[in-house]
C-alpha cells in the first residue's frame, strides 16, 4: 500500500518578518510542489530506517492521535520525497514537507483522511522544529492554497479573488542564491532591531497590495513592490549583493525579496514584475541565474 500527498510552495507578497509579530501578511501558494509518499512494510528492514526529521514528524502525528484517543495502528514504513521546491530560498519548502507528511502519516496510521484544518495545526507544530518562531503563514499557504490574508493566531482568510492576469503573466521568481543564514537566524536578527515603525509601514503596504490585486492595478502593484523592498532593506534583511542584483534588474522591471532574506551574501528569491519579459529572460539566461515563471496554486494540499 502506498499513500501520497502533495503540497505547494508559497510566495509572500507582503508581510515578511512583520507577520511573526502579528501584522497582516499577503501570501500566494505557487505551483512548485513537494510530494511525500509512504509505503507500508510488513516487518522492519534496513530500508525502513528514517531520517531524524521524518521520525520526528511520525512521532508528532502518533502523539496527536494518542492525545485525542484516535485509534491507530503503528506500522513500519519506507518513505519517499519528490520536490520541485528549492530549499533554503524563502519559498516554504519545509512547510510543504510538514503539510504533506502530516497528511500522509495521519492516513497511514488511521486508514482515513483528515480535515485540512487538523493537518495545518499539526504542520505548524512541525514547523517549530525547522524554525524557532514560525508565524504559521507558510504551512497555511501550503495546506489551503490560493491567495491568503494571514494574521498570526488571529485570522486566516482565503481571498475569493486571484492575482489578475495582467499582473500574473509578468511575474517571475529570480534566485539571488541560498542565504548564509537560516530563517531562524534571520528572525533572531530582526528581533534585535527597532522594528515598530517599519512593521507598521509594511502592514500599510500589505493593505495596498491587496487593493492593487482586487482593483487589478498594475501601477499600484509595482509601487508596492518598490515600497516593500525599501522597507525590507531598512529592516536589514537584504544583502548588498542582492541590492546590486536588483539595481541591475531594474532596467527590466521592479522587484523585492520574498521570504526571510539574507544579510551576508544572498537573500533567496526575488519576486519580480517584468516590464520587458524577453529582455529579462535573455539577461538571466546569459548569466545563468535561476528563475521561475510565477504560477499561482489554488489547490493546496491534495491526495495523489
Amino acid at each position: 500500500m502506498k499513500i501520497s500527498y502533495s503540497a505547494p510552495a508559497k510566495v509572500i507578497l507582503s508581510g515578511e518578518h512583520a507577520v511573526v509579530y502579528g501584522k497582516l501578511a499577503l501570501v500566494s501558494a505557487i505551483n512548485l510542489r513537494l510530494k511525500f509518499s509512504i509505503t507500508i512494510l510488513g516487518r522492519p528492514s534496513q530500508d525502513s530506517k528514517s531520517s531524524e526529521v521524518i521520525n520526528f514528524i511520525s512521532q508528532k502525528v502518533k502523539d496527536y492521535l494518542k492525545n485525542y484517543k484516535i485509534n491507530f495502528v503503528d506500522k513500519h514504513f519506507i518513505y519517499e520525497i519528490e520536490s520541485e521546491i528549492p530549499i533554503g530560498r524563502g519559498l516554504g519548502s519545509s512547510a510543504a514537507l510538514s503539510v504533506a507528511s502530516v497528511a500522509t502519516f495521519l492516513e497511514f496510521y488511521t486508514g482515513r483522511q483528515f480535515e485540512k484544518e487538523t493537518v495545518n495545526d499539526l504542520a505548524f507544530q512541525i514547523e517549530k522544529y525547522f524554525h524557532k518562531n514560525p508565524s504559521g503563514v507558510d504551512n497555511s499557504a501550503a495546506c489551503f492554497g490560493g491567495l491568503i490574508l494571514y494574521q498570526k493566531q488571529k485570522s486566516l482568510k482565503n481571498l475569493d479573488y486571484k492575482i489578475p492576469k495582467e499582473i500574473e503573466e509578468k511575474l517571475f521568481l529570480i534566485d539571488s542564491g541560498i542565504p548564509t543564514e537560516t530563517t531562524g537566524e534571520m528572525v533572531d536578527y530582526v528581533r534585535t532591531q527597532n522594528t515598530t515603525v517599519i512593521f507598521n509601514k509594511i502592514e500599510i503596504v500589505t493593505d495596498k497590495f491587496q487593493q492593487a490585486i482586487e482593483k487589478k492595478s498594475v501601477n499600484i502593484f509595482n509601487q508596492c513592490l518598490l515600497e516593500n523592498e525599501k522597507l525590507l532593506e531598512d529592516l536589514g534583511v537584504v544583502s548588498e549583493k542582492t541590492k546590486k542584483l536588483l539595481k541591475k534588474l531594474s532596467k527590466f522591471g521592479v522587484g523585492k525579496i520574498t521570504g526571510a532574506g539574507g544579510r551576508e551574501t544572498n537573500s533567496g528569491f526575488i519576486l519580480f514584475f517584468a516590464e520587458n519579459i524577453e529582455q529579462l529572460i535573455k539577461y538571466l539566461k546569459a548569466r545563468k541565474i535561476v528563475f521561475y515563471k510565477f504560477m499561482p496554486d489554488n489547490k493546496g494540499l491534495v491526495r495523489i
